[in-house]
């Protein structure tokens, strides 16, 4: 994600330095003759906003914490904008330390895939303090179609696992509707093709239908991360029937098919 959104930057042309854990994903960077840090305090060091896009709480207590974290920058005056999906506890936990060192936090999760990135069409949303939100609100605009301050720190991070939520129950009603058609004689793109046609049909439902016809699971959101969200959610009080539902799968399917698209949720559905 990290790759598509920062192409978005440059193509707006702000000036752009970046690290990546992996040093391979740097490499893009560097054909383009862009720069690179040794480590997250160098980099923050150097720019007036950083953009943190990883997995999980841990890797963002890595990128702040670690011995080169960002705040052994100990600077002042920046803006940190945390892009991932991680608990609201941890970016109340970062903003704490950021205002300390007189710097700003912002949780700044998103609705969307790879495609949307390219497309600069995220769905962007924001928690932290009003005058940093607006201050960054021009370059966020860059890489989304829409960008919206929903509350206090954390509260981005809550309206994105609640997104997740309903993303999951819907990846495994769909998993669970085309087995239930191929169990009675119709085939998954006969049905596919029907809902899309529907007021059922969504941009998501017509990709990952198109995924289950073509027998595709190579991921594009990886089926491991909204087993983490759900975990999240489930920390957060999740506790409906459809959301217990939907946590519990994906808890089961995370061993077997964690690498791979969330809709091999289907092969645990066919599994049970």
């Amino acid at each position: 994600m990290g790759i598509p959104m920062s192409q978005q930057l440059i193509k707006a042309g702000y000036k752009l330095n970046v690290y990546n854990r992996s040093k391979n994903k740097e490499e893009i960077f560097k054909t383009q003759g862009i720069g690179t840090a040794a480590s997250p305090a160098l980099l923050l060091k150097d720019a007036d906003v950083v953009f943190i896009m990883v997995s999980d709480d841990k890797a963002i207590n890595d990128v702040f914490n670690g011995e080169e974290g960002l705040l052994a920058a100990n600077v002042s005056g920046k803006i940190i904008i945390n892009m991932s999906t991680v608990s609201p506890a941890i970016s109340k936990e970062m903003a704490a330390a950021c205002k300390k060192q007189g710097n700003h936090y912002l949780d700044a999760p998103v609705s969307g895939s790879v495609k949307q990135a390219e497309d600069a069409a995220l769905v962007i949303m924001v928690g932290g303090e009003l005058t940093a939100f607006e201050q960054v609100k021009p370059i966020l605009e860059k890489m989304g179609k829409l960008v919206m301050l929903v509350g206090d720190t954390g509260a981005g991070n809550v309206a994105k696992l609640a997104i997740n939520t309903l993303l999951g129950i819907v990846a495994q009603g769909l998993a669970e509707t085309v087995t239930l058609a191929q169990q009675n004689g119709i085939n998954a793109e006969a049905l596919t093709t029907l809902i899309g046609n529907s007021a059922l049909g969504s941009p998501f439902i017509k990709i990952k239908g198109d995924a289950i016809v073509n027998n595709n699971y190579n991921a594009a959101f990886a089926l491991k991360h909204i087993a983490k969200d759900l975990r999240l959610a489930k920390d957060l009080g999740l506790a409906t029937p459809l959301g217990e539902t939907a946590y519990q799968t994906y808890q089961d399917a995370d061993a077997a098919f964690g690498e791979e698209d969330i809709i091999a949720v289907i092969k645990q559905v066919n599994n049970k």
